[in-house]
This record gives structure tokens, sequence and C-alpha cells, in this order.
């Protein structure tokens, strides 16, 4: 299997550790893993704003770099779900849909493809496990609370592998944190309110350190947190699994 690593931008330029735990974890588990260098934004900012022009460029050329590759990992929910639900409508290609349905999140490519059953890392801290909006609702990564069903979660059940992790129960757990991209920028107040509400929901359950799939929603908590100057974490999943967080 031919894995090309792509890495959303925002994690290129504020958490490379995500980026670099990634490449860490994958490898591990002896996966072939190449990072094009000339990758850019998939074009979901730009969308979200309205400059779909923009976004039909970004996403010509992401389809262009990784078109050549069997799979596609990504350790971001929201930008998987939107070169699924997006590139369809933005990018009339040979190769577009092949694109759509080989590209991965990395818990998903994880429990779905490679099938991991241990993970030999250990992370004694309790952790919240936030489930951000596109990767429950858009990806199907885990049940929403809105739907009635047997409940599962993919990234709890990786979670569940690590040793000494101890995962709190939170009252709302599929609640969003006020993030959604421009829309922060837009509503400043009330998305604050809305982060602010997640955290509060975290620290009544005991959690030391907040984890998801996504770093947009944990880079929005994280800036809360800091503010407020209260004594949690955030790390990104993949930092937990591939034993990299301090």
């Amino acid at each position: 299997m031919r894995v090309g690593l792509f890495i959303p931008c925002y994690i290129d330029q504020f958490y490379p550790q995500v980026g670099i735990a990634t490449l860490t974890l994958l490898e591990r588990l002896g996966i072939e893993v190449e990072y094009p260098t000339d990758q850019t934004c998939c074009g979901q900012p730009m969308a979200n704003s309205g400059s779909f022009k923009d976004a039909e460029k970004a996403a010509k050329n992401h389809l262009e770099i990784f078109r050549k590759y069997d799979t596609v990992v990504c350790p971001s929910g929201s930008c998987v779900c939107f070169v699924r639900e997006q590139y369809g409508r933005l990018v009339d290609q040979e190769g577009a849909d092949a694109l759509r349905q080989n590209t991965y999140e990395l818990c998903e490519f994880l429990t779905d493809i490679v099938k991991v059953d241990s993970m030999e890392v250990s992370f004694p801290y309790k952790v919240g496990l936030h489930n951000s909006c596109h990767a429950t609702r858009g990806l199907r990564l885990s049940k929403s609370s809105e739907l009635i069903g047997k409940p599962y979660s993919k990234v709890r059940d990786l979670l569940s592998m690590v040793k000494d992790l101890q995962l709190v129960e939170l009252e709302k757990e599929d609640e969003c944190c006020g993030f959604g991209g421009t829309f922060s920028v837009n509503e400043e107040a009330v998305s604050c309110k809305m982060g602010i509400d997640r955290i509060r929901d975290h620290e009544k359950a005991g959690a030391e350190v907040i984890t998801s799939v996504d770093m947009f929603c944990l880079m929005q908590m994280e800036g809360l947190i800091r503010r407020q100057q209260k004594p949690m974490r955030v790390h990104h999943i993949a930092e937990i699994l591939a034993g990299t967080a301090q």
C-alpha cells in the first residue's frame, strides 16, 4: 500500500508536532508513507468563505499531487470531510472520485484499513474526548447523540488501547466547540461562549487533557484555556497514540 500523507496547512504552520506524530505512528505500524512537500491547502477555508474559484484552484492542485497514491491519510476529520463531500462539485477531472474514496482520516484508517488491535504506548492521564462535528456527523467516526442506535466510536476504541489512560465521561459528548472555521471570525462572541461551555464540561468531568481528531477544535479550546489560565492541556490523538504527547 502506497500512502500519501496529507498534512493540513494549519497543522504544518502551527502544530507540526501533530504531523510528525502521525508519520511516527504510521511508520511504527509498518506502513510505507510518502509526504509530498509541494502540497498546500485543500481549499476548505476559501469554500467556507464563499470564494469557490479559489477553492477550485486549491482542490485541483491537491488532486494533482495526491492522485498517484493508493491511499491518502490525514490527521483531520474536517479536511477529509471536505475532500469527500466537496471535491465532487469543485473538481471535474479524472481521478477526483478515486481520491475522494481513498482519502481517510487517521483514526478510521487505523480501525477500518489497518485494523489495529493494540497500542504499545502509555498515557497516564484523565482524558476528555472531543468528538468534532465533521468527524462525528460527516465521517461517522462515532454515533451522534441525536440518532437512535447502538453507540460506537472508532476514536474511543483506539484510546481504550492506550495503557493507563482514563477516559472521562462528558455530559454532552458531541456538542460543537464553536470554532466552525470562519464562524469563529464572524461570530466571535458566540464562538467563545460555545468553546467555554465545552471546556467547562471537560473540567467538570475531571479531564487533565482534551483530545480530538481535529486540531481545529483543539486550537479553539486551547486559546480559551490559556486565557482563562486553566490547568488543562490539549493533544491531538495522533500525539497520544504515537507516544509523543508531553
